[in-house]
């Protein structure tokens, strides 16, 4: 007997009907050979402090830092959750082969390693390894069936996450509830969420530090063409109107017109922080909502696996393409021109293997149902439409700069016009027409005409609140603000968080009063901002030197980091970030959030998780 085991009961449903196991029982289906059962998602977590000894049970800064000299997992104390593993454990200890057939990642791993160890099995254990719950996709995947142990690597990079967020999580909230807390309240510290805490504090600190100054510019228009003067801001306005008085009675005259032909590539295929971005500024979801309306499109197979963080398709994929855009028939006009063209284009923008780790990104699958909620339309319409873009030719641009001078004084005026649209008639937004492209009119040098000058009087502005848009990216880059799409890359490697925890982490700091949010701005309330200014170690609230060590984490997965080396320098982090609470000078800090439980521990992050349901297939 084959057991098979999958993250959710609707994903082992979808499974046991390509295996033929369609025979109903106790908490799995059976037939052909094949026993398909499930987890809700997180079935095991490690032990609470108390678990390992009674010293650690009470609220103690003298039995700081906790370091067991040993990690042990445990069962999450929910009775559906009992009765399921069970289940699992009977099949298992029954099983000549197991297949692990857990969402391929680094979490996914975890969660199915973790009741493997605890079901004690001793069965061969193969690995399904699968991008989509297509039926071509799923039997693909059960011929190309994966050793167990060729995936060693990236158990190792989960449980020392699981273990890193203990260390520190436990510790650093224990101390620091201990020293500034009102004896009511939890002070809840996180590898990952007390830093993008901090981006917030710090932009909130820097817009009410922030002090207006007025400046003044000049510009004249001139054939429906403004032209701004090249000496920029004037801090007087005497001066701007001594300008204004020179030039006003001049000719404007046309000294050089320069016109560049520009290609613009397709936009970048969708990771899953690049598609929380884009919801977030279009439609205004929250990452979180982003995240499960995505996570409900790959399970009804319409798109691929979400929780990624790369733009790039393997090599391989390109074959399957004309059977995927035929599949996406609402958007037939738009896909019949790439059919019909012949050869379809292959750009390395979009094909690059060593771009690829776990999952390629998130395109269809090419299978299309209207069952779609409106969330669900308007997420998978952007995904849709950035996958058939990326085999249009790039859009031909014409950049206009015109220098002009009146009297002595010059001026410049840039545009764009757009010359051939190319990818950009799938988005037909306003910011594609031309009247919003800056179009200038046909100048020819040496051309001259009376003008219109005027006098803007303008403010320098404060930095802008974040956004959700903004954080994630921000998170995503270890605290450095890009919106070229390519430094973006560069810096994935130091972001803090992963693709699927960064709208959890967000959520979190909502709910426990850490921030607040107006309309789409985040801001600090007094807690959170208190709460950071008594953080003195900048390993604990640094974007940057947090997002190094998600870098390691990841080094582990690839196999190029020993996971011992982690372990070492998180424990001399622990002892650190103890030793500074300790010997701090004390302050209370004012909580406005409602009560928590006295220990933040994983089990109740499972147990407000969605991905724990307990419905049946």
């Amino acid at each position: 007997m084959k057991v098979c085991i999958a993250e959710k009961p609707s994903v082992a449903k979808e499974i046991a009907q390509v295996l033929g196991a369609t025979a109903r029982k106790n908490g799995y289906l059976e037939g052909n050979g094949y026993c398909v059962t499930w987890t809700f998602g997180h079935l095991c977590g490690l032990q609470e402090p108390h678990e390992y000894t009674e010293k650690w049970k009470q609220w103690n800064m003298g039995a700081l830092p906790m370091i067991p000299s040993r990690f042990r997992i445990k069962l999450i104390g929910d009775e559906g959750v009992k009765k399921q593993f069970a289940v699992i454990e009977e099949l298992v200890n029954k099983a000549e082969l197991v297949i692990n057939c857990g969402d391929a990642g680094q979490e996914g791993e975890l969660i199915q390693r973790w009741v493997l160890t605890k079901a004690k099995c001793r069965a061969p254990v193969k690995r399904l390894w699968i991008s989509s719950l297509t039926e071509e996709a799923i039997k693909e995947g059960f011929e190309k069936l994966m050793d167990a142990a060729e995936f060693d690597s990236l158990y190792a990079a989960g449980s020392a996450r699981a273990i890193g967020d203990w260390l520190l999580g436990m510790n650093a909230t224990r101390a620091y509830t201990l020293k500034y807390g009102t004896g009511k309240n939890v002070l809840s510290i996180g590898r990952v969420q007390t830093p993008t805490l901090a981006l917030v504090v710090e932009r909130q600190k820097a817009i009410d530090r922030f002090k207006p100054e007025t400046y003044w510019e000049v510009r004249t228009e001139y054939r429906d063409g403004l032209f701004s003067s090249l000496r920029g801001r004037l801090d007087q306005k005497e001066k701007a109107e001594e300008l204004i008085r020179r030039i006003t009675p001049e000719a404007l005259e046309i000294v050089s017109v320069e016109r560049k032909k520009a290609m613009e590539h397709p936009p970048k295929l969708f990771d899953l922080t690049l598609l929380q971005v884009e919801c977030n500024r279009k439609f205004a979801f929250s990452a979180e909502q982003t995240l499960q309306t995505i996570q409900a499109l790959y399970e009804k197979k319409l798109t691929t696996y979400p929780r990624v963080d790369t733009n790039f398709l393997p090599n391989d994929q390109y074959a399957k393409v004309p059977k995927i855009l035929q599949g996406l028939k609402p958007y037939a006009e738009w896909v019949k021109p790439i059919l019909e063209g012949g050869k379809i284009r292959k750009s390395a923008k979009v094909f690059n293997d060593k771009k690829i780790t776990d999952h390629h990104a998130i395109i269809p699958t090419g299978v299309f149902t209207y069952d779609m909620s409106p969330d669900e339309k308007r997420v998978y319409d952007l995904v849709a439409r950035r996958f058939i873009a990326a085999f249009y030719p790039d859009c031909e641009v014409a950049n206009t700069t015109v220098m002009a001078r009146a009297g002595e004084e010059e001026f410049k005026a840039t545009g764009k016009q757009i010359v051939e649209p190319a990818w950009r008639v799938l988005f037909p937004s306003p910011g594609n027409k031309q009247s919003d492209e800056n179009v200038l009119p046909t100048y020819e040098t040496g051309e001259r005409g009376p003008h219109t000058p005027e006098l803007l009087e303008k403010e320098t502005q404060p930095p802008k609140y974040y956004t959700e848009a903004d954080l994630l990216r921000a998170m995503e880059t270890a605290g450095k603000q890009m919106e070229d799409e390519e430094l973006r890359d560069l810096l994935k490697e130091n972001g803090i968080g992963r693709p699927s925890t960064r709208a959890n982490i967000i959520e979190t700091l909502l709910k426990r009063g850490y921030i607040r949010k107006e309309k789409k701005r985040l801001l600090a309330t007094a807690t959170g901002t208190e709460l950071i200014e008594a953080i003195r170690n900048d390993l604990l609230k640094s974007a940057e030197l947090t997002g190094q060590w998600e870098k390691k984490l990841r080094m582990i997965e690839s196999g190029e980091y020993r996971v011992e080396e982690f372990m070492e320098e998180l424990k001399v982090m622990v002892n650190e970030i103890i030793h500074h609470v300790k010997y701090a000078a004390a302050k209370t800090i004012t909580v406005e959030t409602a009560e928590e439980p006295a220990t933040p521990s994983p089990d109740e992050k499972k147990k407000s998780s969605k991905s724990r349901k307990t419905k049946e297939p």
